[in-house]
């Protein structure tokens, strides 16, 4: 097995996709968290998805509501399934770390459980990627940690795979997130199982 941790996590997600997330995949929780941020969007909002999986359930909710989206994952099995479940969508197999898109393109972006798979300095400078895509007043809901860790998970879901994690403390991710350009609204606590996730929602500052 390669040590780089990134490939540790690309060939963990082709190797759990159908294990994490089945094709008719429906989650009350995110539908919640969508729904809210759905509702500070303008009509025909432009959304991009970072690590979008395999666009179920959050991409699929996101065009039945009637927005305009774009899922970015560096998994290829779950890029090939998103395509298939949510064609109305657009989808990029890249490394959200260093994908590229037109600064203020989007209205919103998401990012929910996986900003914790890349090394902490992409981390820190993926935040900094986010605020340029996003429009003054842009909408950015991500999943972060809630702690420090960093380590590895055999047999990741009963499904064969390894994953590897790294997590900062949440008083460094809202540093990151001002020094980026950001003004978090709020941080809700996700208990899961026997931890837990932040929500966290952040809004765009407007620039001159």
């Amino acid at each position: 097995m390669s040590l780089d941790p990134k490939e540790i996590v690309r060939t963990g997600y082709d190797t759990v996709s159908f294990a994490y997330r089945s094709d008719d995949e429906q989650d009350e929780k995110y539908e919640r968290w969508l729904a809210e941020l759905a509702a500070v969007l303008p009509d025909r909002a432009e959304v991009l998805d970072l690590g979008c999986g395999c666009g179920v359930p959050n991409d699929r909710w996101l065009v039945d509501h009637g927005f305009d989206v774009t899922g970015v994952d560096f998994s290829p099995v779950q890029i090939e399934r998103a395509r298939a479940l949510v064609p109305d969508a657009s989808f990029v197999l890249a490394d959200i770390a260093s994908v590229e898109f037109e600064p203020r393109s989007f209205d919103a972006v998401i990012a929910l459980y996986c900003i914790f798979h890349l090394p902490l300095e992409e981390q820190r400078t993926l935040f900094e990627s986010v605020r340029r895509w996003l429009r003054d007043g842009g909408v950015f809901l991500a999943i972060l940690p809630a702690g420090p860790w960093t380590g590895t998970e055999e047999d990741w879901l009963g499904a064969g795979a390894t994953m590897w994690w790294t997590q900062e403390r949440p008083e460094v991710y809202d540093q990151w997130l001002a020094e980026a350009g950001f003004q978090r609204r709020w941080r809700r606590y996700v208990p899961e199982r026997d931890a837990g996730h932040d929500l966290v929602l952040a809004i765009a500052e407007v620039t001159t």
